[in-house]
């Protein structure tokens, strides 16, 4: 079961949402008790992987959704059982454990169940006295069973041939009945032994705790007759002897229900309501045999724990966020549409980044930054702010970064410069790993714009990811049912965008939030770097004044 809360941002996360997770993770696990692990919520981009590269930090793993999982509930770890075990021994495991599934396994790997309803019925239905050869017992299953001895014979060897039968006649009587390969319980008496092994029986069973003579154990070895010695009386080894069978005989092989570690459970419900089997086994990811879980189980289930940086928006969220328990929200982007079941932690500044705000919840709590937490969030607040050229940067932002650059030893300009580099380098990707590269949607009275953005630090490759982007839009828009939906193509350096759209009327609403006329199919606005500050302001200020 786990206990982790994770931190994550939104989806196609930039750098500020990934080093913001990262870094506020390290933190909390410093300040609580509690563990915090960062997670991701879909592919970085090549900005970010720059960043972790440079400051040796690993990439955090992805989740695609936080709806609760068959690994989050308790599960059973009853161990598995051979299936050579005796129903005796498979009874005794499960009255230990207080279990009434067994798992039969091998190597690791499921091989069948064995549950306290199979064993009864073993007990109630009636066989004919050749079921422990056909069970091919294992003689070493009835030594056990019957707290017996091997006096004569090997106990790896199995039962394949005969029946049992109990010799309670005299020797004349039991030459007529017994046959080869029989198991013959008996008591003390020598002559019924010894008839027993001249008739070729396969084994012959001594009751009573009996001493065995040389005679008896010297003639059973050179015919090939095993000898068994067991404390019981011959009632009592009569009623156990068929427990000595292995479970292999009676356990369910085929047409079992098994659920994986990683499958929802809400997906699960549906088929364990349909079943009536009091346990199920559960596998790992791969294939091999985890534990066991029940209906009741699923009474216990806890909601995973999250905490959202970087946006607070249910469209940007990580999928299954509303099965999830939501404990904070650091952000510094607009309030919008994220509701929780009762109240959090909640901490939204008018900031440039994130990250910045992650800076001062550590200067708060008085713990020192490492070198390469540091050079993240330096490198997210350098991102999210255009190296300080965004409308949305603060001389907060630009003190935290400058402060941080100090931590991590880098020089804010030149590392400003490789990083955006790195970032804009996309010639080998396809439309749309570029057009997803950062993407985000925004509800606005109705009206649901898809708005992407990527930024330059050279021209050189703008007009070819132009014709890439502009050919993928169109697809874009009917694959996400969006009003309408637009692309930023920021030059960092010389502070513009250029935006190509698709959707009804979605020029249309451009021309009158910016004033200005499209010309084949995009526009360049001048002195627009930022989505937040100044793209979606001025499109919901025209949305909402028609």
């Amino acid at each position: 079961m786990s206990d982790e809360i994770m931190v994550i941002g939104h989806k196609n996360p930039d750098t500020d949402s990934i080093c913001s997770a990262i870094a506020y993770a390290y933190l909390k696990n410093q300040i609580s008790e509690d563990k915090y692990v960062a997670k991701r919520a879909g592919e970085i981009n090549e900005e970010t992987r720059y960043v972790l590269f440079k400051f040796s930090v690993p990439l955090p793993e992805y989740v695609s959704d936080v709806r609760t999982q068959v690994k989050d509930i308790h599960i059973k770890k009853t161990a598995g059982v051979d299936r050579t075990i005796s129903l005796k021994k498979a009874w005794s495991i499960m009255k230990e454990h207080n279990v009434v599934t067994l798992p039969v396994t091998k190597h690791g790997r499921l091989e069948g169940v064995i549950t306290t309803e199979d064993i009864a019925e073993s007990y109630m239905d009636v066989y004919d006295s050749k079921i422990l050869s056909t069970a091919h017992t294992r003689f070493s299953n009835i030594v056990e069973t019957l707290d017996g001895e091997m006096v004569v014979g090997d106990e790896d060897e199995y039962c394949t041939e005969g029946k049992v039968l109990i010799a309670a006649a005299n020797p004349d009587l039991m030459e007529s009945y017994i046959e080869e390969k029989d198991i013959v319980i008996l008591g003390n008496r020598y002559e019924s032994q010894l008839c027993a092994i001249e008739m070729k029986a396969g084994c012959i069973v001594v009751c009573d705790g009996a001493p065995v003579s040389i005679t008896i154990k010297s003639l059973a070895k050179e015919r090939g007759c095993t000898v068994i010695s067991s404390p019981h009386d011959t009632y009592t080894v009569a009623r156990l002897i068929n427990q000595s069978m292995s479970i292999s005989y009676f356990m369910t092989r085929e047409g079992l229900i098994t659920f994986r570690t990683d499958e929802y459970i809400d997906d699960i419900k549906t088929v364990m309501a349909k079943k009536r089997f009091r346990d199920f086994p559960v596998l790992n990811k791969k294939g091999k045999y985890f534990g066991m879980m029940s209906r009741r189980n699923l009474l216990d289930a806890e909601k995973k724990k999250i905490i959202m940086v970087d946006h607070n928006e249910s469209s940007q969220a990580v999928d299954g966020l509303d099965e999830a328990e939501v404990l904070e929200i650091i952000d510094h982007h607009r309030i919008n549409t994220i509701q929780t079941m009762s109240p959090i932690v909640f901490r939204n500044q008018p900031l440039g980044c994130t990250a910045t705000i992650v800076y001062e919840i550590f200067c708060e709590n008085a713990v020192d930054i490492p070198k390469d937490i540091a050079g993240i969030l330096c490198a997210a607040i350098l991102s999210d702010t255009l190296m300080f050229r965004s409308p949305t940067c603060t001389s907060v932002d630009r003190f935290a970064a400058e402060r941080l650059a100090d931590i991590a030893g880098i020089d804010v300009k030149e590392f400003a410069s490789e990083m955006f580099k790195a970032g804009s380098n996309l010639s080998l990707k396809s439309p749309e790993e570029i057009f997803y590269q950062d993407f985000k949607k925004f509800s606005i009275e109705g009206i649901t714009l898809g708005v992407g953005q990527i930024n330059f630090m050279s021209t050189d490759e703008l007009a070819d990811i132009k014709v890439k982007l502009g050919s993928y839009i169109q697809r874009a828009y009917k694959e996400h049912g969006v009003s309408k939906i637009y692309f930023m193509l920021t030059s960092i350096l010389d502070e513009s965008t250029e935006i190509i759209c698709a959707g009804e009327d979605a020029e249309v609403l451009l021309e009158e939030a910016f004033g200005v006329k499209m010309k084949d199919g995009s526009v360049i606005i001048k002195g627009m770097v930022s989505r937040k500050k100044q793209f979606i302001p001025a499109m919901m200020e025209t949305i909402t004044s028609r």
